[in-house]
């Protein structure tokens, strides 16, 4: 017999970087295997506005060209109108807008279902201080 399950957990981050691309899919991973979930779906999302999950190819050249063209489309530069609040992170909140801010993934006979290279990655943009990841799990579990 079956039963709908949801199942929650939380990752926590300091990167050492203010700019840092996080490989998180062994924890993803491991958090699917502990919820039982057999059937559904894995939310991850960060529970912060100036970070993002994104999924891509764990290559390193990739992940420094996605960090050249983040830094082309949304510089460091003291002339946003955020900066006016006396805050110093506007390039922060537009580079998270421009690589998604959470993903839902498959889950199939209780393990992520993702293609070859897909790999899960936690974007922060404005670090050095401990920030947190939900991860939510619905889906069908065996009793």
């Amino acid at each position: 017999m079956s039963t709908i399950k949801a199942h929650t957990e939380y990752l926590s981050f300091h990167t050492d970087e203010r700019y840092e691309m996080v490989h998180i899919t062994p924890q993803i991973e491991e958090i699917v295997r502990r919820s039982g979930v057999e059937d559904g779906l894995c939310f991850v999302s960060p529970m912060h506005i100036t970070a993002a999950i994104y999924v891509n190819d764990n290559e390193d050249g990739l992940i420094e060209d996605i960090g050249t063209w983040l830094e082309k489309l949304a510089p460091a530069w003291p002339g946003y109108k955020h900066h006016q609040t006396g805050e110093d992170n506007a390039d922060a909140h537009l580079k998270a807008l421009l690589l998604h801010h959470e993903t839902t993934l498959p889950v199939t006979k209780g393990r992520l279902d993702l293609g070859t290279w897909q790999r899960i990655f936690y974007a922060e943009f404005d670090g050095q201080r401990r920030k947190r990841v939900i991860v939510k799990l619905l889906g069908v579990a065996k009793e």
